[in-house]
């Protein structure tokens, strides 16, 4: 078994085998869901709070393009060489759950470009609701949908909305125009997620994502390197 995981037996999605983080390495969080949910927009709002109090950097996941990399750079919420990109040629999931090589090297890149980072962001590209991360590949991992899908999406579960550390969903202030009820949303998401903790956020009403904010920098305390 690699050393970088905990041994044990074979396990289902929420006893997965954790990263052991060594001193000196970033945390890394996994940021993952369904095309449009909003991925892209929260971490840069992620960025933008937190640059100036600790040395971070991101890396995205897109199919043929560098589009969601191209949108952090144009917005200018970090220096360009700390935003990476990784082309997956291939259905988003495989290249941060089945083969997260190119991942891997990429975030080596970044380390070795910039040896005091504190975090690293590693978007995935979108995809449905059976996506998560390798632990391999992330410390912990947030599972971000959005209202627009209705307020069916919680109950349908899958692992990205069960088995996520914070599951995020997002554009709130869409609910009234798209008849989703948030009530329902938070009871589904509590039922399904046995305790795991859940936001409700609209970006547009609290661009600082306060409540995912506030979950991360409390990551950033509580996944300390042995």
């Amino acid at each position: 078994m690699p050393p970088h995981f905990i041994e044990g037996q074979p396990h289902a999605h929420h006893e997965r085998p954790k990263r052991v983080r060594q001193s000196g390495e970033p945390l890394r969080i996994g940021i993952g869901g369904p095309v449009g949910s909003g991925k892209t927009a929260l971490v840069a709002a992620l960025c933008r709070q937190l640059r100036d109090d600790l040395s971070l950097a991101v890396l995205t996941n897109d199919i043929y393009t560098t589009e969601d990399a191209d949108f952090l750079r144009r917005h200018a919420v970090l220096p360009d060489d700390r935003i990476a990109a990784v082309q997956t040629g291939g259905c988003p999931h495989t290249a941060i759950r089945d083969d997260i090589t190119a991942n891997l090297d990429a975030i080596d890149d970044l380390i070795a470009g910039h040896p005091q980072l504190d975090l690293i962001l590693v978007e995935s590209g979108g995809d449905n609701l059976t996506a998560t991360f390798s632990s391999g590949l992330v410390d912990v991992q947030i599972f971000v949908v959005d209202v627009a899908g209705g307020d069916k999406v919680p109950r349908k579960g899958g692992p990205g909305v069960t088995f996520s550390d914070l599951l995020v969903v997002n554009k709130t202030d869409l609910a009234p125009l798209v008849g989703a009820d948030l009530e329902v949303m938070r009871r589904d998401a509590a039922k399904v997620r046995e305790g795991r903790p859940t936001v409700l956020i609209s970006l547009t009403e609290d661009p600082a994502a306060s409540a995912v904010l506030a979950w991360v920098r409390e990551q950033l305390i509580v996944h300390q390197p042995a």
